[in-house]
């Protein structure tokens, strides 16, 4: 009997990893379950069995996850939105008879996804450089912070201390030509007078991690663990485009495995890095499988399939990544097989 498995709302470049778990070398068949809010989106067109999801509170939503596994029997559950209020739940789903591939316990979890308790527990980690950066939440302290960056000598940037992707980020800028700006600028900026001009429209706000600008190279850091080991680490740097590189890097590599011996994670994670002055800095860490971990499969690592097998057996055979290539994601056309009115 097929295995069941379900992906709730992710990305829609998720859909390489659907297709590496299909053609397992194992040759085991599943049983592809997909959620998704968006009647369009292309994880909906590759699934055996597709669902619009409901647009639910988190109390709520987490009751329509142990609906759609008791519903459906699910065998095993792939969460991408929501993971870390699911994570609170493991037991009930295990009740069930679903297994939830979650990389840790919840408040290991609730730590990861909070920037300021994250970047704590590697104060004492030499392998693992942080940026300068300070936690603030009032207009006050975002000031102070700023003035003590720019004396050190840094541009300044800032970002929500929870939060996923680029949302909230903004490079601090002392002057900006508005012409540039409206056109030519590639990411968020601001002036250091309208930063606290809005800041300052509240008593207080939700935490802001005001750190160093870092100017470099980005890195993501592929990695899949078992038992407390990392089993395999893939660097993937942005080269320009679509393109990446998979690289063969010690410094890297030892930043990963420093993390894994810290926050001993398991099956899928990522690990991002940003360089200034040609030192890493650690960014954050995305405790399930990540955007672009398609290319990094371009390795020879099935990095999908072999968490779902350490999963369902505890025993995995890992290759050794291939690593100094470059690859890119050539995109391809999806059959539209179902339309939700």
């Amino acid at each position: 009997m097929k295995k069941r498995l379900w992906f709730n709302r992710t990305f829609a470049t998720a859909y390489p990893i659907v297709e590496m778990i299909r053609n397992n070398p194992d040759n085991i068949a599943f049983e592809i379950f997909v959620t998704h809010p968006k009647r369009h989106s292309v994880m909906l067109q590759i699934a055996d069995y597709a669902e619009l999801e409901p647009t639910l509170d988190v109390p709520q939503y987490i009751d329509y996850c142990l609906s759609f596994c008791q519903k459906h029997k699910i065998d095993v559950f792939l969460p991408n939105y929501r993971l870390v209020e699911i994570s609170q739940h493991i037991e009930e789903f295990e009740r069930l008879g679903t297994q939830v591939m979650i990389a840790q316990e919840h408040q290991l979890l609730e730590d990861i996804s909070d920037k300021g308790k994250l970047f704590q527990l590697f104060q004492d980690v030499p392998e693992v450089p942080l940026p300068a950066y300070q936690i603030v939440n009032t207009a006050e302290q975002f000031q102070s912070a700023y003035e003590q960056l720019k004396q050190n000598g840094d541009k300044v940037c800032f970002k929500p201390a929870r939060g996923e992707g680029g949302a909230g980020f903004y490079v601090v800028e002392d002057q900006l030509d508005p012409f540039d700006r409206l056109f030519r600028s590639t990411h968020y900026q601001i002036t250091p007078e309208e930063a606290l001009r809005v800041l300052s429209t509240r008593e207080t706000f939700d935490d802001i991690m005001v750190m160093e600008y870092l100017d470099q190279y980005e890195y993501s850091i592929d990695c899949l663990a078992y038992g407390g080991q990392l089993l395999a680490a893939v660097p993937r740097k942005k080269v320009e485009g679509r393109i990446r590189k998979l690289e063969h890097n010690e410094e890297l590599l030892s930043i990963a495995e420093a993390v894994q011996q810290r926050l001993q994670l398991s099956y899928l994670y990522n690990v991002q890095i940003k360089y200034k002055d040609n030192v890493p800095k650690f960014l954050e860490i995305n405790p399930r499988a990540s955007g672009g971990m398609y290319a990094s499969c371009r390795s020879g690592v099935n990095f999908p399939y072999l968490a779902l097998k350490l999963l369902l057996t505890g025993k995995a055979d890992v290759p050794v990544p291939k690593l100094d290539i470059l690859t890119t994601h050539v995109e391809r056309e999806i059959e539209l097989v179902r339309f939700f009115e």
